[in-house]
């Protein structure tokens, strides 16, 4: 489907009737910079992945214009907001035509008595607390890309929070949104018909279902979003243990501890501990002696925050933590985002130190299988570590889901020559990615807690994932984009287009 060089004037000729000409981009440097995400990807391949057009819409309805265009003429249309997302879901596998939402940024409404702020979706977080901070809010959306993703790359990708154990994640955040769809008709979803409604049994709950789709069902243009009120306090301790078994015990004692301020926990892996302390920057060094890490979050009322910590630095301590103190703890933690603007580097199998970009494998495992999982990981990078150089292990991460405790985003960081990411150590990479993907499944997870799962490797075992549900994705896919024109490429759903899968 991608658009051959004769139809790009076409395309431009009826772009140029809904838009203004300095809203329509068709130069290298525009095309190729909204071709990127942070995921590697091999540096020869980029030229694969890069529009033939780029579109800066104001509108909800300019959106719907272009998309209609697309339509009529049957070309591909990728959304993109922040770009920050890991798997390609912002990535042109096929040309067509970008559209960049970074426009349609500003806070259209702040209701202080229903506590919401209805806001254009290419708004991101820290843009967006920045403006309510004055009235004593805050959003409290907060992905490690929290500077720079956007409210609708959130949206599309039903983003993970941080901090969503005490306030929820990306899904429960957002309580409504218009969205276009792949006709160009646009909708408005959310609880019932209501922009403001937390809860309704009116119907299906269409909502959810526009959300987490990787921009293949069209795009959300304004959203509406709760509120919180800003916390006073901020309670965020790093616990060093000496084995690994001990720190998960912690963890998930942590967790299950039903403290009302409790914002997450996050487990630490002697690898992760290990390249911290070895090569990222961003944090702040640990001591030579700590084998494993448990940082524990809490947010709320200084009182209150005050009183649950005591009781989270009691269970800590019966499970054989030594704290960290103030400085590693709240240095680490505000460091959390910082990862996204450091320069990144890794280590070849002799010790040399090579510039290295950073891919994140996730997946949703409950708190029984993170043991095994873990090792089943290290033991599938630690195999491409042997065969080659392209790959270090930069160590795991399990965070909570939720307040119970009861799954855990898990995700390996690897570290990827990407000058060097031939098409020998992509096929080796992608056969990893599917491995990894196959460990979630056997210990009864999901593929995905967090990036989604469109690219090549982990991709391949969506409709195993799914089942039946699957086939219902397709039955969607093909009902409300006829032509195939959002996205396309994305989950398998080419599947849904006899001629195309």
């Amino acid at each position: 489907m991608t658009i051959m060089l004769e139809d790009v004037d076409e395309v431009v000729r009826a772009l140029r009737t809904v838009l203004a000409e300095e809203q329509i981009l068709t130069g290298r440097a525009d095309r190729f910079n909204r071709a990127r995400v942070p995921a590697p990807f091999p540096v020869h391949r980029w030229a694969e992945r890069v529009p033939d057009v780029v579109v800066l819409p104001t509108s909800t309805e300019q959106v719907a214009a272009v998309v209609k265009i697309a339509n009529g003429l049957r070309v591909p249309v990728v959304p993109r907001d922040g770009g920050t997302g890991l798997t390609d879901g912002a990535v042109p596998l096929r040309g067509g035509i970008l559209i960049d939402v970074k426009r349609m940024n500003q806070v259209h409404e702040l209701d202080l008595a229903n506590r919401t702020v209805t806001v254009g979706t290419g708004i991101n977080m820290l843009k967006l607390n920045e403006y309510l901070a004055p009235y004593g809010l805050f959003y409290p959306d907060d992905p490690a890309s929290y500077p720079c993703s956007l409210v609708g790359g959130r949206i599309g990708t039903s983003g993970w929070s941080l901090i969503g154990a005490r306030y929820g994640h990306t899904r429960d955040l957002v309580l409504s949104f218009d969205h276009v769809l792949p006709t160009g008709d646009i909708m408005h979803v959310g609880d019932g018909i209501g922009r403001k409604v937390s809860k309704s049994s009116s119907g299906y709950q269409l909502k959810h279902l526009f959300m987490g789709h990787q921009g293949t069902l069209g795009i959300a243009t304004r959203a509406t979003l709760k509120l919180f009120p800003k916390p006073e306090a901020e309670l965020s301790p790093f616990w060093a243990f000496d084995n690994y078994d001990d720190a998960y015990a912690c963890t998930g004692a942590l967790a299950r501890a039903g403290v009302a301020t409790f914002a997450g926990a996050v487990l630490f892996d002697e690898h992760k501990v290990a390249y911290l302390r070895r090569d990222d920057e961003a944090y702040i060094p640990q001591p030579t002696d700590v084998r494993a890490l448990v940082c524990a979050a809490m947010y709320g009322w200084d009182d209150e925050v005050r009183v649950g910590g005591k009781r989270l630095f009691r269970i800590a301590k019966e499970h054989g933590a030594r704290y960290l103190g103030d400085e590693i703890s709240e240095g680490d933690w505000a460091a959390r985002h910082d990862r996204y603007a450091t320069p990144l580097h890794g280590r070849t199998k002799d010790g040399q130190v090579v510039p290295m970009s950073w891919h994140c494998e996730d997946a949703a495992i409950n708190y029984s299988a993170l043991p095994s999982v873990t090792k089943a990981w290290h033991e599938i990078v630690a195999d491409l570590r042997r065969r080659t150089d392209v790959f270090d292990d930069w160590g795991m991460f399990a965070y909570t889901s939720g307040s119970t405790g009861v799954d855990y985003l898990t995700e390996i960081d690897v570290g990827i020559w990407e000058q060097q990411l031939d098409d020998r150590a992509w096929a080796m990479w992608v056969d990893a990615k599917r491995r990894l993907a196959r460990v979630a499944l056997d210990h009864g997870g999901s593929i995905s807690a967090c990036h989604g799962s469109c690219r090549e490797g982990e991709v391949d075992l969506v409709p195993e994932e799914l089942g039946r549900g699957f086939d219902v994705m397709l039955d969607i896919k093909r009902t409300l984009d006829p032509n195939n024109i959002m996205n396309p490429g994305k989950y398998l759903l080419d599947r849904a287009y006899p001629q195309e899968g």
